[in-house]
């Protein structure tokens, strides 16, 4: 069975997908340890990250480099926080999060509730600071 990933990058479940290459999507999590949390995602579906091709996972660090600049500069974060858990879902994704503390990136305190609206905010703020960089695989 596909992960939630794999159906959202293939189109069958929504997401607010802000990049998208031939490689992986970053889109921003419905469930965000602080605003602007967004997840870098392989477009192959490899549970363990130390198990994607080296080529994939220098990819996906550099585009949650490229997400990371973009957060920072639209959102103005103390710094950006970046994990790859992995107990979530079985399929590989980074996690990209502004931060002001460590606070930020406990999982504990994530927004279940998360409100729809700025989510879709954040998304447009994010795309819009992604094509100011001048990154083309803006979704």
């Amino acid at each position: 069975m596909p992960s939630i990933f794999t159906r959202i990058i293939s189109g069958e479940v929504p997401g607010r997908i802000v990049w998208r290459d031939d490689v992986c999507v970053a889109m921003v999590d419905i469930r965000p340890l602080n605003r602007g949390h967004t997840l870098v995602v392989p477009i192959v579906e490899v549970d363990r990250w130390t198990d994607l091709p080296v080529e994939v996972a220098g990819h996906c660090m550099a585009v949650a480099h490229a997400i990371g600049a973009a957060q920072q500069e639209a959102l103005s974060p103390s710094r950006i926080g970046l994990m790859i858990a992995g107990f979530e879902v079985p399929h590989t994704h980074l996690h990209v999060v502004p931060i002001d503390h460590m606070g930020h990136l406990d999982f504990g305190s994530a927004d279940a509730a998360a409100d729809a609206g700025d989510l879709d905010v954040v998304a447009d703020i994010l795309r819009d600071a992604l094509r100011s960089a001048g990154h083309t695989s803006v979704a």
